[in-house]
C-alpha cells in the first residue's frame, strides 16, 4: 500500500464540510447536536469536533438484502442537512446499492477496491435480513447469494452495523411462517464487532450518531444485552412518554377516536407497546423533532424489539409486562386507581368530620358556644 493509497490520504470530515460550503457555525451546530444524541456531556463537544476535523473519513460499504430501503430513506431525511450531505455523501463514494450512480461491473469494482485498500479499516453497514432457505436463492445480487456476499465483505470489516429491524431481528420477513428462512445478521456472523440499530426504520439521527461515535472514538459504542447502543436504547418509550401520567392514573383510550382518545389518554389498551419497547422515539422524535407515532395518536408497535411482528399483533395489547408494581396490568391499574380514589375520598370525609368534632368540643369547653346553639 502506497502513501497515497492509505486511509490517511483521504479528506477529513471537516475538509468535506468546507468543500460543501458549510460555515464553521454550521459545523459546530452539527457537532453539538451529535454529541448530545450519543449521550455525551457537553464537555465532550471539543473531542467530537477535533475528531471530525482531524480524522480521515471512515470507508463504508452499505449492503442491501431483504428490506424496503426505509432505513436509507430515514437516514437521508435526517433533520440536520449535514447528516446526509456529509456523512452519507462520503459513504456513497464507496458502495451503497441504493444511492450510488455506478452499476454492474463498476459498482462491484468499487466495493472490491474498498475491501482491498482499506482491509480491516472499513465499516460494513447491512440493511435487510438474509434468506437462508433454498440455498439463499430468494435474494441474489450479481449471481451471488446475499449470504455469500455478507460473508465475503464482513471477513475484513472493522465492525458491522445492522441497520433497522430487518437486519437486527428479521422483522416482517422472518414472521411466521418465514418461508425464506429470513435471518438477522448477528446470527450469521461471529467474531466481528456488531452493532444492532433496530427500528422500522431507525431514527435518522440515531444512525448518524452511531457513525459519529465510531469516527470519534474508533470503537463501537457501549451496547445493551441485545447489542444495541445504550445511548439510544436504554429507556422504554413508556418511560419518556408524555401520556405516562394518564397511564399511572388509570385513564386509557378504549377505542380509537373515542372521547378518551380526543383527551389524549394513554393508548396502552388499544395496543401500544411502549411499556415493553426500548427506543428514543419519545425524546428525539421524527421530522426535525416534530412528533412520533404516539404523539400522532397511534400506539407504539414495538418495532425495535425482537419478534415484534409475531408478538400478539400490532393492535393487541400485552396482557402484562415486566415493570414496577403498578405496571403489571392496565385493567388492574384502573381498578386500583378507582379504588384508591374512593378510599381517599372516604378518608378525607372521616378526617374532616373528626376535625369538626374536635373544634366543637373545644368551643363548648371555652364557653363560646352553647348546646342549644349547636342544635340550631
Amino acid at each position: 500500500m502506497t502513501k497515497d493509497d492509505s486511509p490517511k490520504a483521504q479528506p477529513t470530515y471537516y475538509e468535506e464540510v468546507e468543500r460543501k460550503g458549510y460555515t464553521r457555525r454550521d459545523f459546530l451546530s452539527f457537532v453539538t447536536m451529535m454529541t448530545a444524541f450519543i449521550g455525551l456531556d457537553k464537555s465532550a463537544i471539543g473531542q467530537v469536533a477535533t475528531a471530525l476535523e482531524t480524522k480521515p473519513r471512515v470507508p463504508v460499504i452499505w449492503l442491501h438484502f431483504q428490506e424496503c430501503t426505509c432505513c436509507s430513506e430515514s437516514f437521508i431525511r435526517s433533520s440536520h442537512p449535514m447528516v446526509a450531505d456529509i456523512l452519507l455523501d462520503m459513504i456513497s463514494l464507496d458502495y451503497t446499492e441504493t444511492l450510488m450512480a455506478a452499476s454492474g461491473f463498476q459498482a462491484e469494482e468499487a466495493m472490491r477496491n474498498t475491501m482491498t485498500k482499506y482491509k480491516g479499516e472499513y465499516i460494513l453497514c447491512v440493511e435487510g435480513s438474509v434468506p437462508t432457505g433454498a440455498d439463499g436463492v430468494y435474494c441474489m445480487i450479481g449471481g451471488k447469494t446475499s449470504m455469500q456476499i455478507l460473508q465475503e465483505v464482513a471477513a475484513d470489516a472493522k465492525a458491522v452495523i445492522a441497520w433497522g429491524s430487518c437486519a437486527s431481528n428479521g422483522c416482517v420477513q422472518s414472521a411466521k411462517p418465514n418461508p425464506t428462512k429470513a435471518t438477522p445478521i448477528h446470527k450469521l456472523l461471529k467474531g466481528i464487532p456488531l452493532i444492532k440499530v433496530p427500528g422500522c426504520p431507525p431514527i435518522g439521527e440515531v444512525m448518524a450518531g452511531v457513525i459519529v461515535h465510531l469516527v470519534t472514538f474508533g470503537k463501537i459504542p457501549e451496547l445493551d444485552r441485545q447489542g444495541r447502543p445504550k445511548a439510544f436504547y436504554s429507556k422504554r418509550v413508556h418511560d419518556t412518554c408524555y401520556r405516562r401520567p394518564f397511564y399511572d392514573a388509570g385513564l386509557f383510550v378504549e377505542t380509537f377516536d373515542d372521547e378518551s382518545a380526543r383527551k389524549g389518554y394513554c393508548l396502552y389498551k388499544v395496543g401500544c407497546k411502549g411499556p415493553s419497547t426500548y427506543n428514543a422515539c419519545g425524546v428525539m422524535k421524527w421530522n426535525n423533532g416534530t412528533s412520533y407515532p404516539i404523539q400522532s395518536g397511534h400506539g407504539c408497535i414495538g418495532c425495535s424489539e425482537e419478534n415484534y411482528w409475531d408478538n400478539g399483533g400490532l393492535y393487541n395489547r400485552d396482557a402484562a409486562f415486566a415493570g414496577f408494581g403498578i405496571e403489571s396490568n392496565a385493567d388492574t391499574l384502573g381498578k386500583v386507581a378507582l379504588t384508591a380514589t374512593g378510599m381517599a375520598l372516604a378518608a378525607h370525609a372521616i378526617y374532616t368530620n373528626v376535625r369538626k368534632h374536635d373544634l366543637i368540643v373545644n368551643l363548648e369547653d371555652e364557653g363560646k358556644v352553647t348546646e342549644k346553639e349547636l342544635e340550631s
